[in-house]
Parts: C-alpha cells; sequence; structure tokens
C-alpha cells in the first residue's frame, strides 16, 4: 500500500501530531537559507568581514548545540509537547529580535538565542513523532520533517530573492515569526505521547492517545508492551546509560551519524550557495538566490521519493544510495573547480549539476533518514537523550562547517575544498555500511534488542542472528 493511503487510514491525531511536529522543521530550514540571502545586504551596511560574516552565521549553530544538549532532559522532564510549543513560541520571538537588531554584537546574540530554539526542537521533534506515529508508516512520517526542512530552505532563499531589490535583511530574517506564531497555535491542541505518559505512570492518559492514534490496534496490549519495555531498562535513562552497554554501539552509530550528516558539507551549500555560485561565475540575485531555491526543489523532490521508500525499500539502502550520490557530486564539484574558467558556459552548467546532485544525494538519504534514526534508534527512557547526542554531534560539525568553510574555499579552492568533503562522504558510507540496522517494520519496543544482541536481530524461535548488514 501507498505512503498516501497508509496515510488516509491513520487517524486524525496521528496525522495531526506528525504534521504539526514536523512543521517546526519549516523554520528550522528557512532560517537556514534566510541568512544566506540576508548577508548579501548586511555585509555593507555594518560592514562585514569574511570572519564577521562567519561569526553572524555560526552563532545560530553554538546555539543550537547548547540546545541540542538541553533538549533530551528537557522532553524527559516535562513532556515532548511542552516543550515544542515552547519551541515554536520563542523561535517567533527570536526571530522578531533577529530583525529588529541594531548592531554586530545585537545581530549576533539574538541569533545565539535562537539557535538555542532551534537545538531543541530538533532533538524533541523526531522523538515527538516516532512516539505518536502508527508503525506502518513510522519512517515516511519522520521523513516528512526532512520534507518540511527543505521546504522551509527553498521559502527561505525565495523571499531573499523577492527582497534582493529592496535589500530588506530585517523582513527576510523578521519574517520567520509568522509560522513560529501559526505553528504554536496548532501544538497547543495536541496531545502528548502515550510513551511519555506511561514513564510518568499517567496511564489513561496514555491509553486514550493510544487508542486514537490506532483505533483499530489492540490498545491494552500495546500498552503492555510499552509498560514491560519501560520495566525492562535499566537505569535512569541518563548519559552514564547511553554510554554503557548494551546501548554503547547504538551511541557510537547516533553520534557517528550526527557527525558525518553535518562534517560532509551540506549546510557550507545552503548557507553560502550565493558565494559558490559567484566562485563559479553566476551574477546577479536571480543566480546567487534563485538558483539555489531550484536546486533545493529537486532536494525536495529527492525527499518524496524517500518518503515513498523508506516503509518499503528500507533505512540502510536508501541511506547508502544518498551518500554514493554525494560522492559522485564532489567528484563533479571538483572537476567544475579545478578546469577554471578554462571552459566557459560549461563550467557553470557542471558546477550546477554537482551542486543539484550534492542536495539531492543528501536529502535523499542523510537529510531524511537522520530524523528516522534519531526518532528510532533506541529505547522510550533514552530516546530523547539519545537524539540530543546524535544532534549534538550533528550541530557541532555543522558550527565547525560554518566557520571555517569561507576560510577554505579562500585557501584551498574549490577543488581542494570538495576534495575533502569527498573523502569525508566516503568514510561516511564505509561507517553507515558498517554500523547501521535495518528498523523497517520493527516495533519502537523491539529495537533496543538489536542493541543488546551486540548489533545483530534475534530470531525468533531460533537461535540465528541476523547480520547487521542485512535488510531483514
Amino acid at each position: 500500500m501507498s505512503f498516501l493511503a497508509e496515510l488516509r487510514q491513520s487517524s486524525r491525531l496521528a496525522v495531526g501530531v506528525a504534521a504539526s511536529a514536523a512543521t517546526v522543521g519549516a523554520i528550522y530550514g528557512y532560517d537556514s537559507s534566510n541568512i544566506a540571502g540576508a548577508l548579501l545586504y548586511l555585509t555593507p551596511e555594518f560592514g562585514l568581514t569574511a570572519d564577521t560574516q562567519g561569526l553572524v552565521t555560526t552563532a545560530v549553530v553554538v546555539g543550537e548545540i547548547a540546545g541540542a544538549l538541553v533538549g533530551g532532559t528537557l522532553a524527559n522532564r516535562l513532556g515532548r509537547k511542552p516543550v515544542m510549543v515552547g519551541v515554536a513560541a520563542t523561535f517567533a520571538l527570536f526571530s522578531l529580535l533577529s530583525g529588529l537588531a541594531w548592531s554586530v554584537p545585537s545581530l549576533v546574540v539574538a541569533r545565539l538565542l535562537l539557535g538555542l530554539t532551534i537545538g531543541v526542537s530538533v532533538v524533541v521533534a523526531p522523538v515527538f513523532i516516532a512516539e505518536s506515529a502508527p508503525q506502518r508508516i513510522r519512517g515516511s512520517l519522520l521523513v516528512m520533517y526532512q520534507v518540511a526542512t527543505v521546504t522551509g530552505i527553498i521559502l527561505g532563499y525565495l523571499i531573499a530573492w523577492g527582497l534582493a531589490e529592496s535589500g530588506n535583511w530585517r523582513l527576510m530574517l523578521g519574517a520567520a515569526a509568522i509560522p513560529g506564531a501559526l505553528i504554536t497555535l496548532a501544538l497547543l491542541r495536541l496531545p502528548d505521547t502515550p510513551r511519555w505518559y506511561m514513564m510518568k505512570g499517567r496511564v489513561d492518559e496514555a491509553r486514550t492517545v493510544l487508542r486514537e492514534i490506532e483505533p483499530t490496534a489492540d490498545t491494552e496490549a500495546e500498552l503492555a508492551d510499552i509498560n514491560a519495555a519501560l520495566n525492562e531498562e535499566h537505569g535512569g535513562g541518563g548519559v552514564r546509560e547511553l554510554l554503557r552497554k548494551p546501548y554503547l554501539r547504538a551511541a557510537i552509530f547516533v553520534i557517528g551519524l550526527g557527525f558525518f550528516v553535518q562534517a560532509t558539507g551540506i549546510n557550507a551549500i545552503v548557507y553560502y550557495s550565493p558565494r559558490i555560485f559567484e566562485a563559479m561565475g553566476f551574477t546577479g540575485s536571480a543566480a546567487t538566490l534563485g538558483l539555489p531555491a531550484l536546486v533545493q526543489v529537486a532536494g525536495l523532490l529527492a525527499v518524496f521519493c524517500s518518503v515513498a521508500l523508506v516503509d518499503r525499500l528500507g533505512r540502510r539502502p536508501i541511506l547508502l544510495i544518498g551518500i554514493a550520490i554525494m560522492v559522485l557530486a564532489n567528484v563533479v564539484l571538483v572537476v567544475t573547480f579545478s578546469v577554471g574558467s578554462d571552459f566557459g558556459g560549461a563550467l557553470t552548467a557542471l558546477g550546477f549539476t554537482g551542486l543539484l546532485l550534492f542536495t539531492v544525494g543528501f536529502t535523499f538519504g542523510f537529510g531524511a533518514l537522520v530524523w528516522v534514526y534519531a526518532g528510532e534508534s533506541f529505547p522510550a527512557r533514552l530516546r530523547s537523550i539519545g537524539a540530543s547526542a546524535m544532534l549534538t554531534a550533528n550541530l557541532a560539525a555543522n558550527a565547525v562547517v560554518a566557520a571555517v568553510f569561507l576560510r577554505l574555499l579562500e585557501s584551498l579552492g574549490g577543488a581542494g575544498t570538495f576534495v575533502l568533503f569527498g573523502l569525508l562522504a566516503v568514510a561516511a558510507f564505509g561507517f553507515t555500511y558498517k554500523l547501521a540496522p535495518e528498523t523497517k517494520g520493527r516495533p519502537l519496543e523491539d529495537i533496543r534488542h538489536y542493541w543488546e544482541n551486540d548489533g545483530v536481530w534475534p530470531v525468533e524461535g531460533g537461535t540465528t542472528p541476523v547480520q547487521s548488514g542485512s535488510t531483514r
């Protein structure tokens, strides 16, 4: 059955939770790209140097790291829903502050606070979705977070392009307050997740929400499974438990995955696409802002392919195919910058193709699957902490890339920079092939058995394990 058919058969609550939580990704994506356009007009107004541009861009990422560090703890203590409501409301507030900034320090502080909010959101949103989604379409609904993120990126570029003639960077940055306010209102109407209610001993509320999410399921049996899983899990769900067996292998996987998602360079493309296109010889706002938006449209189509395939083909194949496309894209970009201007128009066409392939490969694989694994890799007690660890590594790598990319471009040139990203993509492929589990069709309560069995799936009624490289 297709994803759309499955979605139509799902309850209104399950779809509402997934849609509202995933839409938080749109504000994350919008902020990632609108700064690329705003920098074109901030730079002359505030006299920004390359280092100061890096500071303005990186401030939000530093805030995101801090938010990711505390997001898991907040979600466990306060609940998934209250934290999501706080995220959307404060995003609206800090977006307004960014648009009202009167100096570089005030802008950096506003973006630091904005990043704090986003950092919490990228941890809690996948957990909220995973714990509220029907099992049969859980992967697809988690991928919808990336759909929303890419949609936000596209809107950021398009709004910047639309405002290019006026150069109104304040409106570019402040406009994000509108979706933040709307999402706050939508989230206020939703309940928390059944698993969080069970963690807090609120069984009646868990039962009510489960019945609304999957009306045809055996609610009492599922409550019993959740309760049994919570009772079997030892420890309080803290960082120490995450870094001990049997979940150490899971921690290595999610932290490594989070690192490679950003270290391979996607946000260098998002933040600095206008500069990259300029380096390739493109000129004018239609090229430097319109073409990045077009690249992201192709990326959005790739995400829709992931949505359609993730619960049918599986997680591992999609992730590995996406990384392989990124490796190929890096080869194309290295060739583009190596030949220089000798081939005229062919250079710009080849460069555009390389950036398009890079983005398609990322959004099809890494971009879609990082949210799936963030929501699926751990049992309920460790789920938000594990997502926090993954996305903290993700954002730390993002901060480094955002801070050094322009310097790399100046010192190594385009060819050297994309050789480096290509080598990291090759390393990411090997890491993923070795460690990524296939969680397709597995109940959330069963995924812990993979880690407890040292990275193989136990086989019901037998002793032969299913190896970690298998897609069964």
